[in-house]
Parts: C-alpha cells; sequence; structure tokens
C-alpha cells in the first residue's frame, strides 16, 4: 500500500482526532512510491470484481483470507458491497479534503440503485452503515514492509471477523499525509473486527510509525429507494 496505518482498528472510536501519541486504526500499510507529482489523483487500490457468485473482491488484497463472502450478508448489503466496488477518488488531495467531496459516492449510490432494481430489491429499507475515515502523516523513518504486513494481516482479521463491506487506501503525498477508509455493516461489526492481535500490534506500531493519525467514525444513512444518502458524524 501506500502510507500506512491500521485502518480497521476501531475498537474504541470517537469522531475527534487523536493525538500523536495515540494509534487505534488501520490506514494504509504499503510504501511502494512516493508521490512525486501531488497533482495527479493516484492510488494503489486494486480493481474490485466479482470473483464467484458468492465472493466480492473489496480491497487492494486479492488473495482467499481477503476476499469477502457474500453469502454472510443481507441483500441489502450484498447490494452495497457491490456497488462499492465503483469507489475512487475525484480530487488528488483526498488526504487532506473534505471525506465527503473526495469520492465518487453519488455513482457508488447510483450503481447500488441500478443494482437493486435489477434484482428486484424493492422496496430499499431505509439502512444506516458504520464509515471509518483514517488520515495520517508517516514519520520519515517508518518501515514500509512492517506497516504493510500490520495492514495486510488486520485486514484479514477484520474480513474473518465479518460485516467489512468496503477498504480504501490512497498513495502518501509529497509531505507524508494519507487517506484510507473503510466501510462496515455496523459499528458492532468494526469494534470486533479490530479485536485481534495484529490489531493489536497495529496501534502499538502507530506510536513510532506515524507523526499523526486521526480518525472520524460517520453514519451512512441511505433512505428509501437509494433515492437520497448522507454521511453524518456518527452518534450513539
Amino acid at each position: 500500500m501506500a502510507s500506512t496505518y491500521s485502518p480497521i482498528t476501531v475498537s474504541h472510536v470517537e469522531s475527534q482526532p487523536l493525538p500523536p501519541t495515540k494509534a487505534g486504526i488501520y490506514e494504509t500499510l504499503e510504501e511502494k512510491a512516493d508521490a512525486e507529482d501531488p497533482h495527479p489523483i493516484t492510488t494503489t487500490t486494486t480493481t474490485t470484481t466479482t470473483t464467484s457468485d458468492n465472493t466480492l473482491i473489496t480491497s487492494p488484497y486479492t488473495t482467499p483470507e481477503h476476499i469477502l463472502n457474500l453469502s454472510t450478508l443481507d441483500k441489502a448489503n450484498q447490494l452495497l458491497a457491490r456497488a462499492l466496488t465503483t469507489l475512487a477518488p475525484i480530487r488528488p488531495d483526498y488526504a487532506t479534503a473534505p471525506y465527503t467531496e473526495s469520492f465518487n459516492w453519488d455513482a457508488v449510490f447510483s450503481t447500488l440503485h441500478t443494482l437493486a432494481q435489477s434484482e428486484g430489491f424493492y422496496p430499499w429499507p431505509r439502512r444506516s452503515f458504520y464509515v471509518v475515515a483514517f488520515r495520517s502523516i508517516l514519520r520519515e523513518d517508518a518501515d514500509p514492509e512492517r506497516l504493510h504486513l500490520l495492514d495486510e494481516r488486520s485486514h484479514a482479521e477484520a474480513v474473518a471477523s465479518g460485516g467489512l463491506l468496503k477498504y480504501w487506501f490512497g498513495v502518501k503525498n509529497e509531505r507524508r499525509e494519507n487517506l484510507a477508509t473503510c466501510v462496515w455493516r455496523s459499528r458492532e461489526d468494526a469494534r470486533a473486527g479490530g479485536t485481534g492481535p495484529w490489531h493489536a500490534q497495529a496501534r502499538a506500531a502507530g506510536t513510532t510509525m506515524y507523526e499523526r493519525i486521526e480518525f472520524t467514525t460517520l453514519e451512512l444513512v441511505l433512505s428509501e429507494q437509494v433515492g437520497h444518502w448522507e454521511m453524518k458524524p456518527w452518534r450513539d
């Protein structure tokens, strides 16, 4: 991946920045390249596709332990996971830009509307989903191989736990800033997904790998017929 965190580490979540001494997330852990030109929209995310009738690639990781088993989800979550395979950034400064303005959300939910229609999933029920955005500034001396390992293993833990619908990460910019994000079926799934040993290691690494880490938790609300969507701060 590009710069890193451990975004799936969301066992304790609040909609506010973390101070530089804390780490409780997994962003992206791959340091394949520095972004020499900050202007193009560059990301390490691979194309996400359905690998069979019941499995879906929903992250940059494509080996079996990272693939979503659609049969573990109800129909609404299956359709959203499929629509989220089209998620992509629409501006080069996504690492620092407003979250809802950084991705092609309208296109994602247009795809969801089409999928729901084509599969006769109407009426679409009003549903809420749990979204986490991870922003970071990587230390110059951070170990890219270690970061990548922590991220990759944390993602496998989260997939095994269940309910992770999407994981995306970008490429660090010239200031070593980056953004990663994940969409969960529920907050409960996110908490459970962050309890494994690799997540614990990722949290511990945050104090030595990053100059700054912050996360924001959001509620994604999709209205009836997928005719309207909104993201707002998560409230218990």
